[in-house]
């Protein structure tokens, strides 16, 4: 993946953790930095679909359809709870 130079405003207090975080685990920063960065990226991401539907299909023909069910209601208000986030559109 490239990668792109940014710069980032931090608390001072912050960085001093970071620093001995990566000291203490013995790796640079800018990864700490990364790793951070990436995670937020993807704790914020919008998924056309739930992840797991696909990726852990149930075998039990009784409950594949109850829990098919539940996840798509689920899907469905988390789904409708991000686009009141986003406010009116025109």
């Amino acid at each position: 993946m490239a990668m792109k130079r940014t710069t980032v405003f931090a608390d001072e207090d912050d960085l001093a953790i970071l620093k001995a975080a990566a000291a203490r685990r013995g790796i640079a920063e800018a990864e700490l930095l990364r790793d951070a960065i990436h995670l937020a990226a993807m704790a914020n991401r919008s998924w056309d679909e739930p992840f797991f539907t696909h990726t852990y299909p149930s075998s039990d023909s009784e409950l594949r359809p109850l829990v098919d069910e539940s996840l798509q209601t689920t899907w469905a208000e988390k789904a409708e709870a991000y686009k009141r986030t986003k406010g009116p559109t025109h």
